[in-house]
């Protein structure tokens, strides 16, 4: 006699989070328990598994159950959706010439007979591509329903100064002789190049210049270097004032007399800072040691090389702060900061007011294209309005570009205000007791000396890991 068992009575089915496996167990064991592969595949149907059955673990499962009695088996597998890829600007020349810095010797000693070597672009070569974004593929539930999937994110040209895109938008060619530098949040510039065969002194005076400045010598206390672009210093800065929109890199020292400022809009390299104040809207790298100095960066601080020294003054980050060394066994007063972005909220307001205006200018534009619209369907648009709704037209294409950029920067801007989790500070060696430690609105006083921690916000308060 053939006894039917009721699969329900005996087997249950489960599902993984995202319905991409279903588990079939028993709930009741009985010896005798049997069934067909039909049975067991109705089943299935009956409990909205309806895609990816493993039909070789379903007939395993029918012949022998017994194997099967203790745990669960996966018996469908669905389809992972694959993400698409985000497009991105790929750039043409190498922006950056770490390899081509002045031999730096083991003592700490720079050979500047071997000097920076500037990668120069010409009138009309390629700087940039457009590569466009992968489409994603949706998955698939064992319950038969898709599962959707993150499509790629097109990338856009940042353009700046004295470049030209192609028809298509996806090349951009250099428009003049120059040196490619990115400013301002990514932008791609070119820009001329001047360049001093010495140190800026009272023989040159002060420098302001449209394009990237190199100056193969010394900028010396109370002189200044502005640049829209790039500075390139091959020797020290004293107490001076250097002003890049773009990056500076400096293959000497700063020695700032407590007085005087590098800042840049992209980033400070350079290998130590005494007594100096130095700013960058992204990262200060520094190979051997910052002094009793003002340091802050709109990213990260990193001072992580072979001496890779903090002491004393106070070291600020928007992310992280990397060295190997923090303080002394003088337990000299160190501070420094993490997750500080005041610039970024700066920036928030500034960006919402310049929103507003276009708003209100784009409203004022398109009720005086209408009335122009409107007189041009009657035919008594005369010439000067035919040239002020041409005009009008391109205005309001450009002021909503720039609407679009300012509402994208605003969106990236509230993101990293949001986001604590990056805010770190990793000590590569040693840190010693009299240095403080702050992260966000939180702040923990260093006792005693630690080795090999890294510092990070949890839950309310400072917490400390060691590093991996």
């Amino acid at each position: 006699m053939v006894v039917h068992f009721a699969l329900s009575d005996y087997l249950s089915i489960s599902f993984s989070e995202s319905k991409e496996v279903a588990y079939l167990e028993f709930f009741k064991r009985d010896e005798g328990f049997a069934c067909t592969v039909d049975e067991l595949g109705a089943f299935l149907q009956k409990n909205n598994v309806r895609y990816g059955v493993q039909w070789d673990v379903v007939t395993r499962f029918a012949s022998n159950p017994e194997e099967y009695r203790s745990g669960k088996v996966a018996i469908a597998l669905g389809k992972a959706p694959v993400h698409g890829i985000d497009g991105r600007v790929e750039l043409s020349v190498a922006m950056d010439d770490d390899d081509h810095r002045p031999l730096e010797k083991d003592d700490g000693k720079v050979d500047y007979k071997e000097l920076v070597r500037l990668s120069n672009v010409r009138k009309g070569e390629l700087i940039a591509t457009l590569i466009p974004p992968e489409g994603g593929q949706l998955g698939m539930a064992v319950t038969g329903d898709p599962i959707p999937c993150k499509m790629g994110k097109t990338a856009r040209f940042k353009v700046g100064k004295n470049v030209l895109l192609d028809k298509e938008q996806t090349s951009m060619y250099a428009a003049i002789d120059g040196l490619v530098s990115l400013t301002d949040k990514g932008k791609i510039n070119v820009f001329p190049v001047y360049e001093v065969n010495g140190d800026v002194d009272y023989n040159t005076g002060n420098i302001d210049f449209v394009g990237t400045v190199v100056i193969r010598g010394n900028v010396l206390t109370g002189f200044s270097v502005k640049s829209a672009g790039d500075i390139r210093v091959v020797g020290g800065v004293e107490g001076a004032e250097l002003f890049a929109g773009g990056s500076i890199e400096i293959t000497g020292g700063i020695i700032g007399y407590n007085k005087g400022l590098v800042s840049a809009g992209a980033n400070v390299k350079v290998s130590f800072i005494q007594d100096g104040n130095v700013t960058a809207a992204e990262d200060v790298i520094v190979s051997q040691s910052i002094m009793h100095s003002n340091v802050r960066a709109g990213r990260n601080v990193l001072c992580n090389g072979t001496k890779g020294l903090i002491v004393g003054g106070t070291v600020q980050a928007g992310e992280k702060v990397v060295a190997r060394t923090i303080g002394n066994t003088m337990s000299t007063a160190t501070a420094i900061e993490v997750g500080v972005l005041p610039e970024l909220r700066n920036e928030l307001n500034e960006l919402r007011q310049q929103l507003r205006h276009f708003m209100e200018t784009g409203d004022k534009t398109t009720k005086a294209l209408h009335l122009l619209d409107q007189l041009a369907i009657s035919g008594t648009l005369s010439p000067d309005k035919v040239a002020l709704r041409i005009k009008l037209n391109a205005t309001k294409q450009s002021q909503q570009r720039e609407e679009a950029h300012i509402k994208e920067r605003i969106l990236e801007i509230e993101k990293m205000l949001e986001d604590t989790d990056r805010a770190k500070v990793t000590v590569v060696k040693t840190i010693y007791g009299g240095s403080k430690i702050v992260i966000g609105r939180y702040t923990k006083f260093v006792k005693d000396t630690a080795e090999r921690i890294t510092y990070y916000y949890s839950e309310g308060e400072i917490s400390i890991m060691p590093n991996v």
